[in-house]
């Protein structure tokens, strides 16, 4: 590899930094073939902000007990007890993408609030490099909450859906 094109692949990836960065992922990976026996593999990633999710709910329980703060006691508790990555029922994103409701634009929700999924029905899709993952329930249910909206990107880990 020339020096010409090794500094072209350093700009390559600290572009792929900064769109990392940019649209908060917390992983990319990206293969560039320049012949048939020279590529560039890379794969560039960081440590999800796990605290500052974390943080970020308690700072919306005390906006939500402001108005009223003996009525709004019972909603802080729900929240602690309603946290999607914790509940037993969730189902979480097994790759970082972006999450389609239905088959195709104008097509109908493969689910809603209330529908009973049998295990391995598609929940919904997770677009990941443009291949769309049908995401399957993982068992027999009812659905309970979506909890990410269509076209959101979503991270590896991140809960979608809760079944009952």
């Amino acid at each position: 590899m020339t020096n010409r094109n090794h500094d072209a692949d350093v700009a390559f990836i600290k572009a792929l930094a900064e769109l990392l960065n940019e649209n908060d992922l917390t992983e990319l990976q990206v293969k560039r073939d320049y012949a048939e026996d020279d590529s560039l593999n890379v794969r560039v990633s960081r440590k999800p902000p796990q605290q500052i999710f974390a943080a970020a709910a308690p700072t919306q329980q005390p906006m939500s007990a402001a108005p009223a703060s003996t009525p709004a006691a019972a909603p802080v508790a729900d929240s602690g007890q309603t946290d999607p990555a914790s509940d037993p029922g969730a189902v979480t994103s097994p790759m970082v993408g972006t999450v389609y409701m239905q088959a195709e634009p104008g097509a109908p929700s493969f689910i809603s609030v209330g529908t009973i999924v049998a295990e391995g029905d598609t929940l919904l899709i997770v677009e990941a490099m443009k291949t769309m993952n049908h995401i399957p329930a993982p068992r027999a249910g009812t659905v309970k909450r979506i909890l990410v909206d269509d076209g959101a990107a979503v991270e590896f880990g991140a809960p979608l859906v809760i079944l009952e």
